[in-house]
């Protein structure tokens, strides 16, 4: 595996139903996760999630793949580039 990076994952959560999953995917890979912070925005009816992650590129990528995958959720990341 690559070296570690510290990379912030954004997640807009359109479908509540998904939350089980995208913490199911976030406990499995908890070692790597440094900090969290969840938005419910009622007023749109949408949750927006904020990852922090120190990991190797492919397991950030894994992470933001899986949780883009899920009907109702929009997942994209910022790299460091250190």
């Amino acid at each position: 595996m690559s070296e570690n990076r510290i990379a912030i994952i954004s997640i807009i959560v359109e479908k509540r139903e998904a939350s089980a999953q995208i913490n199911g995917i976030l406990s499995a890979h908890g070692d790597y996760v440094v900090g969290r912070m969840g938005i419910p925005y009622r007023q749109k009816d949408v949750s927006v999630i904020c990852i922090v992650v120190d990991a190797p590129t492919e397991i950030i990528n894994q992470i933001t793949g899986k949780i883009g995958m899920l009907d109702g959720v929009s997942a994209k990341t910022v790299t460091s580039k250190k």
